[in-house]
Order: structure tokens, then sequence, then C-alpha cells
């Protein structure tokens, strides 16, 4: 059976060329080639033997995932759809960024579909298909890296990169589909690769929960290999309870208090995404909660005025004045918050969209 090299850290990496009869040294070849060049072909290896390269091909694979669709919104947001090797599928969003017209901030799944229920959420309403691989998290960066890079025009797709530009990704989320802390184990692991061997800087990379407590409690243990980001969305139990079921198990006391514990360097902060409903958790009353919540640790708010997708009619957007007023509300408290601005909305791709069309294209 071949390894996928994909699956291996870098200790494992050194084993399995030595088995190979190669000297430990490679292993930064093949990285390069790997995961900064994006190949997934041994013959493009150029500076390896050409009996060394048969004997990778003969032993060994590097992963890739099927590219089945790639939506371009009026924004400039591009979803990628993949098909993983078991025909499961699921979505990555590359969002424009406001580092430059040339930077991109890369959304990606933990797993394909999710069980947490968020009710805003179209991904929730889905279910749980399964955990996603260390590798297959790492593989949507790769892969959507290598699209970008591509300076040819691709038949059927326009090319992403302009004349004298050079496309880059500057920034990962885990916002796709997932709840990342009940897949801890291997995001953990892709964390490492993505800073390790990638070269993504801790700074760069946000792992967003929907509140699994225990979990914010082993990344801290692991000295934060990643930005913390909350999807609060409530400031009572009882709303909490309605739109999230996660907070039956872990109320917002239990959420807040883990996140007062969490170890902050100096210039990091936690994030709280809160999507706004109107007439649900909208009003001047949840602002002042918030800020009460809030008291005493170095956040970030970001508001996001709900998206609506397929069979969402129980929840309904905001009014511009109500996000407008429930900002200044937060920024008179001194909170830093600001309004996100929709990226994708109208191919799917914005925060509680993704997978809306799953059965369609499944």
């Amino acid at each position: 059976m071949k390894t996928n090299l994909n699956q291996l850290s870098k200790e494992e990496l050194i084993l399995f060329l030595q088995s190979l009869g190669q000297k430990p040294y490679r292993v930064n070849q093949i990285i390069n080639w790997i995961y900064k060049k994006n190949t997934t072909s041994f013959d493009d290896m150029t500076d390896l033997s050409k009996d060394f390269r048969e004997r990778l091909q003969t032993a060994a694979f590097i992963s890739n995932p099927v590219l089945l669709k790639r939506e371009v919104s009026k924004d400039g947001t591009q979803k990628f759809l993949f098909e993983l090797e078991d025909g499961e599928t699921i979505e990555s969003v590359l969002i424009p960024n406001n580092r430059g017209d040339d930077c991109f901030t890369l959304c990606i799944s933990s797993q394909v579909g999710c069980a947490s229920g968020c009710k805003f959420c179209m991904t929730g309403r889905l279910g749980l298909k399964r955990n996603l691989k260390a590798h297959e998290i790492v593989d949507q960066v790769i892969a959507v890296k290598r699209f970008i890079s591509q300076i040819s025009e691709i038949p059927g797709m326009l090319s992403l990169k302009p004349e004298g530009k050079t496309d880059k990704i500057t920034n990962i989320v885990f916002m796709g589909m997932g709840e990342p802390f009940n897949n801890f184990n291997e995001v953990s692991h892709a964390l490492s690769i993505l800073t390790e061997l990638v070269g993504f800087s801790k700074r760069s990379i946000t792992v967003s929960t929907s509140g699994i407590v225990p979990s914010i409690y082993k990344l801290a243990e692991i000295n934060p290999v990643a930005n913390l980001a909350i999807s609060l969305n409530a400031t009572t139990d009882e709303i909490r309870n309605r739109i999230m079921p996660i907070n039956k198990k872990y109320p917002l006391k239990k959420l807040i208090k883990a996140c007062r514990e969490f170890p902050l360097p100096p210039t990091r902060r936690i994030t709280f995404e809160y999507v706004l409903l109107g007439e649900i958790n909208d009003t001047r009353e949840d602002a002042q909660r918030l800020v009460n919540l809030l008291i005493g640790i170095k956040s970030k708010v970001n508001l996001i005025p709900f998206n609506p997708f397929f069979n969402s009619s129980e929840f309904k957007q905001p009014t511009e004045s109500k996000t407008q007023e429930f900002q200044n509300l937060l920024k008179k408290a001194g909170l830093t918050v600001i309004i996100r601005k929709s990226m994708g909305a109208d191919i799917s791709a914005a925060c509680g969209q993704l997978k809306a069309t799953y059965q369609v294209i499944k």
C-alpha cells in the first residue's frame, strides 16, 4: 500500500525516506516541493535523482482533492467545492482581504457537515458526515495555493492572477464546514503542518469554535498555535440555547470563564463573532449585556448581519440602523468592534451558507 506523504509529520517523513535508503536532508527537498511549490507529481522534483523519483512513485503518493466546482462572486470571493478520496465533498472559500488586491484569506473546513446544529447556519442543518483528517484540512490550502499560483488560464475558468501580480494567501481561518474543536486532534496536527511545513505564522491562523469549553483549555495547553475566535451570537442562555444547542452543555458562564482564563500574548485578542438576528439578539439590552460579558477580556467583536439561506425564514436580517446602533453602543463602552461585510453571499459562500447546495451537487 502506498504512503500518502501529506499525512506525515517532518519526523515521520524522515523515517520514511530512510526506509527508502535516503539521507535525512532529503526531507527538506520533499517539503519544499509539496508545501512550497505545491506539486502533486514526483516527476516535477527535478533536484532528485531519477532513481529516487521512481522509488517514490512506487512507494508513495501526494494527496490532492478533486476540484469539482469553483464559483466566483461579484465581490471577488471564490468558493471551491472539493471531492475527497471517499467521495464526500467539502467547501473552502477564498476571500479578498484588506492587505492588498493580491492578498486573500482562506476559510477552510474541518469536518464534512457539522453536528453543532446552530439554527442560523446551513451547514449545521446537514448533520455530521465525518471528521476530516489533518492532511485533508491542509490539502485545501495547498490545492487553492496551487490554483491561484497558476499563470495560464485553466480551460473553462478565468485565471485569478492578473498580469504582473502574484496572488497569495495571507490568512487562514477555520470557519468553514464543521466545528474544529469536535475534531481537535486532527485540527491540532493540521495546525502543526501549516505552521511548521507550509510556513504560515501562528498569528495568521484563526480557529473558530461554537464554544467547546474543554477544547479551549486544551488549545491553551499547547501554547496557542493559532488565534481563538468564539461564535457567541447571544447574551443570555435562553436565546443561545434556542439558536445554538451546544450552549445547553457549555452555557455562557462556563464559556466566558474559559475565555477569561485563556492565555493571550501581549498583542493578541480573542475574537467574538456575533451574528445579528433581527429582533432576536439585536436589542440595546443585548448590546449592554455583551459589554458586561466581555469586561476584562482582551477582545475584538465581529458583528455579522445574518445571511439568509434556503428554508431559513425563521430568522431575518437586522435593519441597517439596528446594526449601526448596536455597533455604536459597543464602541461607546470601549470595545473594539467592526461590522463584518458578508462576502460571497451571491454564491452561498457567506458566513453560515456553506454547503447550501450539497444535496443538489451530491
